[in-house]
């Protein structure tokens, strides 16, 4: 008994020992494991209150990637509130992340500005900062592994990732990694007093094109005793998108030329 501890004890030790690079690889495996030029997607996003009551909204998203990064927008069909909404994220490799949106009821695009990423996107428990994490480059964080647990029966990697950027919206997140194909299935996000703000949590597993895509997202605001799940019900890969989508002018007009 004494050597199978002492056996533990070492191999749990190799494990907490990986360098800073292996654990940074490890992320940015997993947030580039979907290899594609573009993806569509139709989801449903239902928004759940502190009393239970429930809204719904029906959301087409396009991503495609570029010569600087990821580009992708996000169109609201419905309801009718929210309809013609229409929001663009370009990931800026020098920088943040340019973000513009077109609200019908102003009826013209406004920049957002970076100090507004940890703003309620929509009236939903993402804000934009979040709406853009999966595309978060890895280089932006320090990674740490803390340790490797099972989580819903899955063995994980649990790795700590603390921003660069002191002005990001949260001090620290931890994710659930799984170390058989990487896919993140778990984030806490906390702030400067080291409270736990917000869970994301990724389910729904599929095969889709070959590809293993999470196909259920729930964020959930611990204060608020909110929570936002987005649902994705079609999703296609390398579907031909035109480049003038990914445009201010497509977000003004909802046409591409």
């Amino acid at each position: 008994m004494k050597n199978k501890i002492m056996l533990t004890a070492l191999l749990t030790g190799a494990v907490l020992t990986l360098s800073a690079q292996d654990v940074q690889s490890i992320v940015r495996s997993s947030r580039d494991r979907i290899q594609a030029e573009t993806v569509s997607l139709r989801s449903r996003m239902v928004i759940r209150s502190r009393d239970g009551s429930t809204s719904e909204r029906l959301i087409d998203q396009y991503s495609k990637d570029g010569p600087r990064g990821s580009r992708s927008v996000i169109v609201f069909q419905q309801p009718a509130s929210v309809a013609g909404t229409r929001f663009l994220t370009m990931e800026n490799p020098d920088g943040a992340d340019d973000r513009w949106i077109f609200l019908p009821s102003l009826g013209r695009v406004r920049r957002i500005a970076v100090a507004e990423g940890s703003g309620s996107f929509m009236g939903t428990d993402f804000s934009y900062d979040d709406i853009a994490s999966t595309s978060r480059r890895a280089e932006l964080d320090t990674h740490t592994l803390l340790r490797e647990e099972k989580l819903n029966g899955v063995a994980c990697h649990v790795i700590q990732s603390i921003p660069k950027d002191s002005s990001y919206q949260y001090a620290k997140m931890i994710q659930w990694i799984t170390k058989d194909n990487l896919i993140t299935i778990k984030i806490e996000c906390y702030d400067r007093r080291d409270t736990l703000v917000k869970t994301a949590e990724m389910s729904g597993i599929i095969e889709v094109q070959g590809r293993l895509p999470t196909t259920i997202m729930t964020m959930t605001t611990h204060a608020a005793g909110t929570s936002t799940t987005i649902t994705n019900e079609i999703t296609r890969y390398d579907d031909p998108i035109p480049e003038s989508v990914f445009t201010t002018t497509f977000l003004e007009t909802g046409r591409s030329r």
